[in-house]
């Protein structure tokens, strides 16, 4: 990934607050037909040895855990705030004119090699994880023990772990560092006027400032 120094992440905590925030990552692999991608939700999580940890499943159906089994290195990338920034927000716009438009965005990249997990004790670790992730803002969770056992355990024979100890990881927020504080007011003001998305990348913009 392009990583000019103004917008590397290295952090780790800044990244697993991403992916935890965002934890459908598309998953990359080598196949002897070329590149394979596939969205697919993850949990991370650090080991005692300080280890970064993804695990996730797929479909039984799907062959691209098949592809997996070769242990070769794959890669998962996840997608923080994004958005257009226009140059009629910056300030050097009324300025000189000499500007262009943009687009901003923070992301993490992880690379490690698979394992493909078949356990019933990992994979319904692996659900009620999951789950409880992005059940816990309900008014009422579900969990796995609202449905009956024997659909869960039959719904479990259809799919496949897949657990990535991290080798290499990057992160890149590319949020206005490299425009003055002026245009960087007016890139925040710009997208405060905008939907829910555009006020959720305005808050990374004014995290980044300075």
């Amino acid at each position: 990934m392009y990583q000019p120094t103004s917008f590397r992440e290295n952090d780790l905590d800044s990244q697993l607050a991403l992916v935890r925030a965002n934890p459908l990552g598309l998953l990359i692999s080598h196949s002897s037909q070329g590149l394979l991608a596939d969205p697919v939700p993850f949990l991370v999580d650090v080991d005692r040895q300080q280890q970064v940890i993804l695990r996730a499943h797929v479909a039984r159906a799907n062959p691209h855990w098949q592809l997996l089994q070769r242990g070769q290195e794959c890669l998962v990338v996840f997608q923080g705030a994004e958005g257009y920034i226009s140059p009629s927000w910056y300030e050097s716009k009324r300025q000189h004119g000499k500007v262009v438009p943009t687009w901003n965005y923070a992301t993490v990249q992880m690379w490690g090699v698979p394992t493909v997990m078949e356990d019933p004790l990992w994979l319904r670790q692996q659900l009620a994880g999951i789950t409880g992730l992005n059940e816990n803002q309900q008014p009422q969770p579900w969990s796995l023990d609202d449905a009956p056992a024997n659909y869960i355990a039959s719904q479990m024979k259809g799919i496949v772990g897949i657990e990535i100890v991290v080798t290499r990881r990057e992160g890149k927020w590319k949020m206005s560092q490299n425009r003055s504080a002026e245009d960087v007011n007016g890139v925040i003001a710009g997208l405060r006027t905008g939907d829910s998305a555009q006020q959720q990348l305005a808050d990374e913009v004014e995290r980044r400032r300075g």
